[in-house]
Parts: structure tokens; C-alpha cells; sequence
């Protein structure tokens, strides 16, 4: 069969499982909606968390993005991994400990009041929509080319899909449809990776094989990294494995970039609000482990993947005459994703970065989905991969549905407005705020402001600016009052979000304008900085909070049977 062919087969084999799940998995309370019921086995809520997590950033865009950055690409794997770790030591035990049902309501019971519970609502909304953004392309893009339908096309059909399995079973239907979709998605990402290592270098185990030599191919017994490093020096481009030289990042980006993905992870509350569906804090550790193993049979592969990916374009695609490209080229030139114009007349493709000579156009994106059919796998496996693009893509993307709409239903309506409402009504007001969730994601999705990885990382800043210094203080502080919080959160996302508004959607001023040399992706890291200086300013001139919130922190700190 055809890549289409067997596109159609996969695809609508996992969706039909996708549904199912959620059909069977229907919740008819609030506590099952939000919470999945505080009954999830830590073994499955990692898994979900994993699946939840690595969205289509790490699935599709992240090893794109390695390939093209190479040593500057590790900030997203450093970052983004290095977050669970102060995720499960600084806030998923302590915050499941708390219980409830949201982030927002942490916020607005630990800092006694109900307008920090609303700014951080806000907060909720805006970075979960920004990270929505990212999810949707990947969904776009992985139609256009598989199913060959338009990237807007190819949006809705991803709205209609995770709109129908995420208001049906809630936390509960999200969480056990999550690990499915972890269970395609890294099926997905392995057997190509394996498939292409074991080629290329001979070793079925890829992250062997990145440190391994080339056992094909006019480089045959050179090191991969030694063979990408010459092939960059051929065509004028920075060493792959060269770290702050011209034409890469700045130290101080790099760590302020891996610095934001960092807390930003742990201040994610799409990832915080599922260590509240299990029964523990203890479990909610457990959880955590189990959510790190999984994650890093992905991160480990994805330098390997990149790398591949690299040298296979460069090798399939330089100085190769335009008329004798192959296929997976033309069908990718027709979404749009790829583009060549011929600068100089010669009928031949000229690979480079410089913008005066460049002949071809890559979208990062494409990468990981065009990798299989770069170095000519079977076409089951092609489709499997966009198969597992999708899983990554909705499976994020109705966790941060059920962010918004719980942020709404929960937060702003019931709590906030003092709403008397039933559970029935509850749940039919987050049903129809995930349906309004899903036009504006839908939006975003179509019109995105960059790369999905990129779009990503500017959600990580944005959370790493507002939630993760109120939570930390929140936990750990008992001095910490509610104007501090406040407006520490303010501060922290006004900056951050004006900052990337500024310099990358508007486009005024460039690299080197960038305040202390940092980009807009991570800029959260200063937001992060300024939200604790100002959080802890005014709490310095403000009265202590009641003794009952002292003592509410002082018990979510303190060890249990359960721990």
C-alpha cells in the first residue's frame, strides 16, 4: 500500500481506540472530570504524564530543531528534562499533599484570596492557549503532508478529534487515553530510529549509534558527528558540535533558554494538575519516576534522530539536480514546507544558511516526519510516525483543555462568581468552556507565531514568569502574603509575554537589542527572576498572612503515613 493508504489505516485505527477511551472512561462527576477520580496506578498516570509532556515539540519539532542547531539544541533537552527534576522536588508531592482540584485554587486558599485566585487564572488560560498554539500546528502538519489535506484542514480535523475525547471522560477519559497514545507515540519514534541507526551505523541501539561510525556512503568509518562536523565546514556553516562560536547562541542565551524550560516545566499546570489524580503524595513521587523513565526513552533517541536526520538530507539533497529529486521531496515541496528556488540558475539544489545564497527552505518541523522517508523505510513505518506525531500533539493538547476549562468552570464561575451550582451544571459549563477552548487553540493553531518547539519554549517562559516562583514561596514560605503574590505574578507575565510581543511576533528591534543578549525564548528565565524579587519586595512591606494559612503551609509540608 501506499503512504496514504497506510496513513488512513493507522491513524484511524489509534483514533478509533482514542475514542473508545473516552466513551468507556465517561465521567458524570466534577471529581472525575477534574481528578479522574484520585484513583490513577502511578505506573499509568507516568505514562500519561509522559504522553502529556512530550507534546509535539518533542515528538516533531524538537529533534528538527537539534538538527539544525546541533550542540546549541541541547537547551531544549537539558531544560525540559532537567524540570522534573525540581518538579518532583520542590512541588508534586506537596501540592498533591494540598489536594483540591486546581493550580489556581492552590493559589487563591495558600494566599488568601480571591483576586490571586484570578490572576492566576489568567495565567492558566494564557500560557496553556500560547502551548495549544504549538500542539495544533503539529497537528496541521502532519495532515498536510500524510493525509494531504491543507494545514487549516488538517487543524480542524485535530479540534474535532480532542474536543470530542476530552469534555466525554475529563481528567479520567484524558489520563487513560494518554497512555495509549504514549504507547503509539514511542513505538512511533523507535522503530524508525532503530530502523535508520542500524543502517547508517550499524548499531540497532540508536543512542550507540550516535557515537558511532558511518558504515555507508562516501564517509563510511567516520564518527557521525565527525562526518556532520565536515560536511558543515564544506558548506560554510558553524561546526555541528561547536558550543558559542559565530553564527550560535551566546552562553548567556543558552542558560537562560535551558534555565526557562527548566522551571518552566515545573510551574506547567497542565503537568502539576496530574500528580492530583493519584491517591498520595507518595504515589505522586512514584509518579514522577515513572514519568522520567518513559520521557527519557524519547529524549535519549532524539540527539541520535537529529543527527541521522541531518546527515541524510544533506547527503539526499546537495548539489542533486532538481529534476532527479525524490518523491518525499515533491510531496513535501507541495504543503508549502519545503520551498527551493533555483538563485542561481544552475537546475541543482545549493544547501546553505546564508540567506543571499540559500536556494532551499526547511521548515524544522518536518524533519522527524520526513526522516523515514529520507532514508527510504517501509511505507507502514512512514505512516506510523505521523500516527505518533498526532498522539503527541492531542494528547498535550487535551490536558491544556482541561486546564481552561476547569480554570473556568472551577475557578472563575463557581468560585469566584460564588456561583451555587450543581455538579451537572459544573460540568456542562467545563464541557462548553473546552468547546470555546478549542476555536481559539484552533486559531492559534493556523496562524502560529513560529516553530511548534519554539511556540512551546515560549509557554515554558511564560510559565516559569508567573507560576513557578508563587508556588515554590508558596510552599516553602509561610511569610509570603497575597499582594506579594499578586504582584509578583503580574509583573513576571506582563514582562515575559511583552517581551516576546515585542521582539518576536511584532518584530521590532533584533538580536541585538535582546536585553543582557537574551532571546524572547528565554526571556521567562528574567520574568522568573523579577516575579521573585517583587514577590518578596512587597511581602517585605506588608503584614504577615493569617495564622491559618501559616499553619496550612506548615502541614503541607509536614510528612505523613501516606509518604
Amino acid at each position: 500500500m501506499s503512504i496514504q493508504a497506510w496513513t488512513y489505516v493507522i491513524v484511524a485505527a489509534t483514533f478509533a481506540l482514542y475514542i473508545g477511551i473516552a466513551i468507556w472512561s465517561r465521567v458524570r462527576t466534577t471529581q472525575g472530570f477534574y481528578v479522574a477520580g484520585r484513583g490513577v496506578h502511578p505506573v499509568a498516570n507516568g505514562m500519561a504524564t509522559g504522553a502529556d509532556w512530550m507534546s509535539a515539540a518533542s515528538f516533531i519539532s524538537m529533534a528538527g530543531l537539534i538538527s539544525f542547531m546541533g550542540y546549541d539544541g541541547a537547551i531544549y533537552l537539558m531544560g525540559w528534562t532537567g524540570g522534573y527534576v525540581l518538579l518532583a522536588l520542590l512541588l508534586a508531592p506537596y501540592l498533591r499533599k494540598y489536594g483540591k482540584f486546581t493550580i489556581p485554587e492552590f493559589v487563591g486558599d495558600r494566599f488568601y484570596s480571591q483576586t490571586a485566585r484570578v490572576v492566576a487564572v489568567v495565567c492558566a488560560i494564557f500560557v496553556s492557549f500560547t502551548y495549544i498554539a504549538g500542539q495544533m500546528r503539529g497537528v496541521g502538519v502532519v495532515f498536510s503532508r500524510f493525509l494531504e489535506v491543507e494545514i487549516d484542514t488538517g487543524v480542524y480535523i485535530g479540534m474535532g478529534i480532542v474536543f470530542l475525547y476530552a469534555t466525554l471522560g475529563g481528567m479520567r477519559g484524558i489520563t487513560y487515553t494518554q497512555v495509549a497514545q504514549y504507547c503509539v507515540l514511542i513505538v512511533a519514534y523507535l522503530i524508525p530510529a532503530v530502523a535508520i541507526s542500524l543502517k547508517m551505523t550499524g548499531s540497532p541501539i540508536p543512542q550507540l549509534g550516535f557515537g558511532g561510525a558511518l558504515v555507508e556512503g562516501e564517509r563510511a568509518g567516520v564518527f557521525l558527528l565527525e562526518a556532520i562536523d565536515g560536511i558543515h565546514r564544506e558548506l560554510g556553516l558553524p561546526e555541528y558540535t561547536a558550543a558559542f562560536v559565530a553564527g550560535k547562541k551566546s552562553m548567556i542565551d543558552v542558560l537562560a533558554i535551558t534555565l526557562a524550560l527548566m522551571v518552566g516545566t515545573a510551574g506547567l499546570p497542565h503537568v502539576l494538575i496530574r500528580f492530583y489524580t493519584v491517591k498520595s503524595a507518595r504515589l505522586a513521587r512514584w509518579s514522577v519516576m515513572w514519568a522520567l523513565i518513559f520521557i527519557a526513552l524519547l529524549y535519549t533517541t532524539a540527539p541520535a534522530v537529529a543527527a541521522f536526520a541531518r546527515v541524510n538530507l544533506i547527503q539526499t539533497l546537495h548539489d542533486r539536480p532538481i529534476a532527479e529529486v525524490p518523491a518525499w521531496f515533491t510531496s513535501w515541496e507541495q504543503t508549502g514546507l519545503i520551498r527551493f528556488e533555483d538563485r542561481n540558475g544552475d537546475g541543482r539544489i545549493q544547501y546553505g544558511e546564508d540567506p543571499a545564497t540559500r536556494e532551499l527552505e526547511i521548515d524544522r518541523d518536518i524533519m522527524v516526519l520526513a526522516n523515514p522517508e529520507i532514508a527510504e523505510l517501509p511505507a507502514w513505518v512512514v505512516a506510523l510516525v505521523a500516527a505518533g506525531g498526532l498522539a503527541a500533539a492531542l494528547s498535550t493538547a487535551a490536558g491544556l483543555l482541561l486546564v481552561i476549562s476547569s480554570s473556568v468552570s472551577h475557578d472563575l464561575v463557581k468560585s469566584w462568581m460564588g456561583a451555587r451550582i450543581t455538579d451537572d451544571r459544573e460540568l456542562t459549563i467545563a464541557r462548553v468552556s473546552a468547546g470555546a477552548a478549542v476555536l481559539v487553540a484552533g486559531y492559534f493553531g493556523i496562524n502560529p507565531p513560529d516553530y511548534v518547539a519554539a511556540v512551546v519554549a515560549f509557554a515554558f517562559g511564560l510559565a516559569a514568569a508567573s507560576f513557578f516562583p508563587v508556588l515554590v514561596l508558596g510552599v516553602f514560605s509561610k511569610r509570603v502574603t497575597r499582594e506579594g503574590a499578586i504582584a509578583g505574578m503580574l509583573v513576571g507575565i506582563a514582562f515575559t509575554a511583552g517581551y516576546i510581543l515585542w521582539f518576536k511576533i511584532l518584530g521590532y528591534g533584533g538580536p541585538e537589542d535582546w536585553w543582557f543578549g537574551i532571546s524572547p525564548e528565554g526571556i521567562g528565565s528574567l520574568g522568573m527572576l523579577i516575579n521573585f524579587a517583587v514577590t518578596l519586595a512587597v511581602t517585605a512591606m506588608t503584614p504577615p498572612p493569617p495564622q491559618e494559612v501559616q499553619a496550612l503551609v506548615t502541614e503541607i509540608r509536614l510528612p505523613s503515613q501516606d509518604d
